[in-house]
């Protein structure tokens, strides 16, 4: 596990279409999940230790960002060939064991993470309603791979933040994980 950060935020760089399946065996398009005040795209996969840490926050803040008028989506970019754990089959499990109420994807070309420049689990991209990259930080703090629990976390913040404005805040501590598992 090598532990990577996420690079600054390149504010409103487009973004990048897909067509990929989902743990629902539908093809589900960035048109399918763009929503009315913005989309969150994240970076994610199902034995990374980062990931499991906070995904009870990334679950629970995308019910909230619904609300606002945000769409989430989840992305698997992991190879499965080395890393059976990131299986499309266990990717079902995964969703339906933590209650997933946004679409889980599967990257299995890794094409879609390498065009929006995905480095780890979780990755989050936040965008505006112009699809205008606004966010690309951190969910909150972990300590010894546990969220600090104080007030709502960063993403929620800074996706809220985006839906009134269409801006999200300057200042964004990176989001870090373990690296994504590229096929050789």
């Amino acid at each position: 596990m090598a532990l990577t950060k996420t690079p600054i935020c390149e504010f409103g760089k487009k973004a990048e279409k897909f067509e990929l399946n989902s743990t629902e065996n539908k093809l589900i398009t960035l048109d399918d999940v763009k929503g009315k005040n913005g989309t969150l795209i994240m970076f994610i996969c199902n034995h990374c230790p980062y990931v499991k840490a906070v995904i009870e926050d990334i679950v629970s803040d995308c019910r909230e960002l619904e609300k606002e008028g945000i769409k989430s989506v989840a992305i698997m970019s992991n190879d499965t060939k080395n890393y059976p754990d990131d299986s499309f089959e266990n990717m079902i499990e995964f969703s339906k064991g933590n209650n997933f109420g946004f679409p889980y994807l599967i990257d299995e070309t890794q094409n879609i993470a390498k065009k929006y420049g995905a480095v780890c689990t979780p990755d989050f991209f936040g965008y505006n309603n112009d699809l205008e990259l606004q966010y690309r930080g951190r969910i909150r703090e972990l300590k010894d791979l546990k969220p600090v629990k104080s007030g709502d976390s960063d993403l929620l913040t800074a996706m809220k933040m985006v839906a009134k404005t269409k801006k999200g805040p300057s200042d964004q501590i990176p989001s870090m994980g373990c690296n994504i598992k590229w096929s050789s």
